[in-house]
């Protein structure tokens, strides 16, 4: 499968290097707007020819069914919208692992400015009862655990709040260095979802801050409303500082973090750390 205005397809040989058939244009798909990038695959009979697809400005991600894997096809949907950063292309692949589907793109997020650089992005991916793909919301968060005990980078948050909250390059002159979240008034949270605890509570979290006049943040299980696990003083001063605060008894294993201000103050944080 392959893409030179039209998308296209044929039959391997069994050496999987020469044509067995001639390329046949798959002329189901939509007439207007670039199409490119195809990538197809099987479930349950069913195969899905999916692709980056210009209906607009920019590319979104959609698909099309068919019982054969060379058509005819018939158009289903988006699997993901166009970036609201306007991030031109978004070209991808999907794989299973272990019963669950995964989407892997790519985005900008390390040259805002230039979106020929790309970055690789995961997401997970689900299916409704009738086989149709769920569309997917992009997030900075991806998928698996992260060990409570490591540095947990909450700017690769799952959620953030509308207003009140927002991330930004540590170093602008240097994007490799990461992310930090910013915290620009009361109320504001970031949500990061799949932190493993493990079997045993820890006693203290770490929060690595800044604030210019003074701030405090606190640290919530599973919603805005859930068990405060710990309030943390980040001091005056605007330089980073490592702030150990002790934490609240709770029920290890999995849970998700809210971080919120709970100050009108700003405040920036890097990370953060059970110990």
């Amino acid at each position: 499968y392959w893409s030179q205005g039209n998308i296209y397809g044929a039959k391997l040989k069994e050496n999987m290097l020469e044509l067995a058939s001639e390329p046949k244009t798959l002329g189901e798909l939509p007439a207007k707007g670039l199409k490119e990038g195809p990538f197809l695959f099987e479930r349950k009979g069913v195969y899905y020819l999916t692709y980056p697809h210009v209906a607009n400005k920019t590319e979104r991600l959609e698909y099309a069914t068919s019982t054969s894997p060379l058509g005819p096809f018939t158009v289903k949907g988006v699997i993901m919208d166009e970036s609201p950063t306007g991030c031109w292309t978004n070209h991808h692949s999907l794989v299973q692992v272990k019963n669950q589907w995964y989407l892997f793109y790519h985005h900008n997020d390390l040259s805002p400015k230039f979106d020929k650089s790309r970055s690789v992005r995961i997401d997970s991916l689900s299916f409704a009862a009738d086989g149709s793909i769920n569309k997917v919301t992009p997030t900075l968060r991806g998928v698996g655990l992260t060990d409570a005990h490591q540095k947990i980078q909450l700017d690769r948050y799952s959620r953030i709040s509308d207003a009140g909250a927002t991330i930004a390059f540590l170093d602008t002159a240097n994007k490799f260095s990461g992310w930090k979240t910013i915290f620009t008034k009361s109320n504001g949270w970031i949500q990061y979802n799949g932190v493993a605890f493990g079997k045993q509570k820890p006693k203290t979290l770490t929060v690595r801050g800044a604030s210019v006049v003074g701030a405090t943040v606190e640290i919530r299980l599973n919603n805005g409303t859930g068990p405060l696990v710990a309030k943390v003083a980040i001091p005056k001063g605007g330089t980073w500082q490592d702030i150990r605060v002790p934490v609240a008894a709770f029920e290890p294993g999995k849970h998700t973090l809210i971080a919120k201000a709970t100050s009108e103050a700003m405040a920036e944080v890097d990370w953060i750390r059970f110990d």
